[in-house]
């Protein structure tokens, strides 16, 4: 026994037709009757239908005179040239009029017939001409639905918008006043299976007369299966009929909304009595629902012509923004408020640099950290969109509901430089047309037993409640990030030439720079030196007030402070031009002496200095002492001033690197000015009070970059930790 999917379903080959048709196959090249539907002999006088099996209409000149005098047939072969378009007319077979379409499929050409239909209720006006002077979404639908029933004039018609994921919504209705509203319902994407979207796709306009009515067998002597999906009578699916019945309805008839090449969604209407619409009515029904679609199209284009417009305005201007800037992340930093609002987000993060900088709600920094990593290791395109992202990896990640929905552009992988915008969950109620759970039943086609899913018996209104989901990241959001992308690219290029400019310029500073470095810490260091001698002699000879022995001491202070900013600078000169030489090297001498060292020289002799594993490093012997003896000292320093002052040094080796970390409970560093903890001269406010120049951890960047490796640090109020990262030898 077979199993029947919904998706699976051949539901354009079903070998049946309804009975409101009458199906004639001619085979394309010979134009013989290859097929014909069981019910051909009710409309032409045809003692024994079997007879026609590889003969031409031709070969029945009585039987067949009308459909031979039309003109369709006439030019049957100029009508066919293209696969799938038909075209119609009308004949008389015996007293009875009869529409009649031709279309060609494969290696077929279908003759298709159906009895003419007066409508009464017919009343159509020039009214479809407000289509395209409507400005509104919902008026459009609602019009066209307005203009439809005065054509087919159903119990129930709506317009039916498929969603992103194949579900679908109805956006507009009109309906029986008796009857349940069905507006704002959504239905399962499984209501209509992809291959049934394909389907309408082809084939525009669908009607089911009578789901409970009789289908006519087609007849063939063919091997293989005849393709329907262009036949107006197409039977009905048993999965798709049983979903009719289920609904109260005996009879529906629907029209494709196609957008740009895209099944947009559907005019679908039902009816609680069987209904047949005649094929001129279909015709018509199709045209007004082509030109409702156009106005929609043309709506739309020109909202979204109207956003470009602003959006261009508002790109304009962050361009001229970011040109007041010669760098990227200060540009970013000082317009992070508008481009937070550019594509409707909730908060911004910027990465740039090793530096993070946020606006608007975000998450915890651990948290951006965790994401930013994600990224880069899970993502390939440069725009990464998600509103769903708390839902996915919320529990990976350890997300919250700031992070429910998110954007990323990657301005530069290599660097790790990021934009993150946010949005927030979105507590998100769907009322569904029904629970739709389905259960497996057995039915017969074409003599064989087989099992289907059995469409949803349930139509009452069923609402979920969705959780992990921001709103929609819809078009005009991922244009906005699109245009923030554009001017970060211009912006750059038109930097790049003044930047060439100013990097040669500074290259020629630099070497001044470090060529009046070592003149200074050369030349002056002997008059420095002489002053703080006779500066000294002076004290100890000098018996007058106290006042003026505090000026002679403040005045030996100060030497001793430039002639350490003079030696600072001339390391800072060495770690950025001295040869290297890297080898394996043993720190724990080294880690031992200077932290010894460092007691003495803080006076602080109650520091705990804790040193644990040391393991070898791969490393330029006089540059490791200067990274060890800055980053020690300062720990010392900074912690000096606790009650029991501690220093912990520790070395691991971690994923094929040697990474050593030295805490203190000293200080710490505020959170406001971590972005500039490595630039020369830099001295935050709550060590002021201690002696220092901002000089030292220059160095230790500078010569970590020079080595291979990498200095990182954490900090809070308990304290500071450092992390130098060196090759593993």
């Amino acid at each position: 026994m077979n199993f029947v999917e919904c998706h699976e379903e051949p539901i354009h080959i079903p070998g049946y037709i309804q009975s409101f048709g009458y199906l004639i196959g001619l085979d394309a090249e010979s134009l013989s009757i290859t097929f014909f539907s069981g019910n051909i002999a009710d409309i032409f006088r045809i003692e024994n239908a079997e007879q026609l099996f590889d003969r031409k209409l031709i070969d029945f000149p009585e039987i067949f005179r009308s459909v031979l005098d039309s003109d369709l047939y006439a030019s049957l072969q100029d009508f066919t040239k293209r696969e799938n378009e038909t075209h119609f007319d009308k004949v008389f077979i015996g007293d009875k009029e009869y529409h009649f379409s031709v279309f060609r499929s494969g290696k077929n050409i279908f003759l298709e017939f159906e009895a003419v239909l007066e409508n009464r209720y017919k009343r159509i006006s020039n009214k479809y001409d407000n289509f395209y002077v409507i400005d509104s979404e919902k008026e459009i639908w609602e019009q066209l639905l307005n203009t439809l029933s005065k054509i087919v004039n159903y119990d129930r018609m709506m317009v039916y918008k498929f969603m992103m994921d194949g579900s679908g919504k109805v956006i507009a209705e009109r309906r029986d006043e008796a009857m349940e509203s069905y507006l704002g319902l959504h239905y399962p994407e499984s209501d209509i299976p992809r291959q049934a979207r394909e389907l309408y796709l082809k084939k525009r306009k669908r009607i089911f007369s009578n789901v409970y009515a009789e289908t006519v067998p087609l007849l063939s002597r063919t091997e293989g299966h005849i393709d329907l999906s262009f036949s107006a009578a197409r039977g009905m699916s048993p999965i798709h009929g049983k979903y009719i019945k289920n609904s109260g309805a005996s009879s529906s008839f629907s029209v494709s909304i196609i957008i740009d090449d895209h099944l947009w969604g559907l005019v679908t209407c039902q009816n609680s009595e069987p209904k047949h619409i005649d094929l001129e009515d279909r015709v018509q029904a199709g045209i007004f629902t082509a030109l409702a679609s156009n106005a929609y199209s043309s709506f739309k284009s020109k909202n979204e012509l109207k956003y470009r417009l602003e959006l261009n305005e508002k790109s304009s201007q962050l361009k001229a923004e970011f040109l007041k800037h010669n760098h990227l992340f200060d540009s970013l930093a000082d317009n992070k408020g508008k481009i937070r609002k550019l594509p409707d987000a909730d908060g911004l993060v910027i990465i740039s640099e090793g530096d993070t900088i946020t606006t608007g709600v975000v998450p915890e920094r651990e948290t951006i950290d965790a994401i930013a990593h994600w990224a880069l290791e899970n993502t390939t395109e440069s725009i990464f969109v998600s509103r769903s992202f708390l839902k996915d990896y919320g529990q990976e990640l350890g997300l919250d509901e700031k992070a429910a929905g998110i954007i990323i552009y990657f301005i530069e992988r290599n660097k790790k430089e990021m934009l993150i915008w946010f949005r927030k969950e979105f507590d998100e109620h769907i009322s569904w047309a029904g629970n739709p759970e389905k259960k497996v039943e057995v039915f017969l086609q074409n003599g064989e037993e087989k099992q289907m899913v059995s469409p949803r018996t349930s139509f009452h209104i069923f609402t979920e409640n969705i959780k992990g989901n921001s709103k929609r990241w819809d078009s005009k959001n991922i244009s906005a990030v699109q245009a923030v992308r554009d001017v970060i690219l211009e912006t750059s290029h038109k930097q790049y030439n003044a930047i060439k400019a100013l990097n040669n310029e500074l290259r020629k500073v630099n070497e001044e720079l470090d060529s009046f470095s070592y003149t200074i810490s050369h030349d002056l260091g002997t008059p420095l030196t002489v002053m703080k001698l006779n500066a000294q002699m002076l004290l100890s000879n000098f018996e007058e007030t106290e006042r003026n022995k505090n000026k002679l001491t403040s005045i030996i202070e100060e030497i001793d402070n430039m002639a350490e900013m003079m030696h600072d600078v001339l390391q800072l000169s060495r770690a950025k031009h001295s040869e290297i030489e890297l080898e394996r090297l043993r720190p724990f001498h080294t880690i031992t002496k200077i932290s010894e060292n460092a007691k003495i020289t803080f006076e602080s002799p109650k520091s705990e200095i804790t040193i644990e594993e040391c393991p070898d490093v791969l490393a330029d012997k006089t540059l490791l002492h200067q990274v060890f003896l800055n980053i020690i000292n300062n720990a010392v320093k900074y912690s000096s001033h606790q009650e029991e002052p501690k220093v912990k040094i520790r070395g691991t080796e971690e994923e094929g690197a040697i990474v050593y970390r030295i805490s203190d409970n000293g200080i710490g560093i505020p959170e406001e000015e971590k972005h500039k903890m490595f630039k020369i001269f830099n001295r935050m406010d709550n060590a002021k009070k201690f002696k220092g120049n901002g000089v030292g951890l220059s160095i230790v960047y500078r010569i970590m970059m020079r080595i291979g490796g990498n200095v990182d640090y954490e900090s809070n109020k308990e304290g500071t930790c450092f992390i130098l990262t060196f090759k593993k030898p």
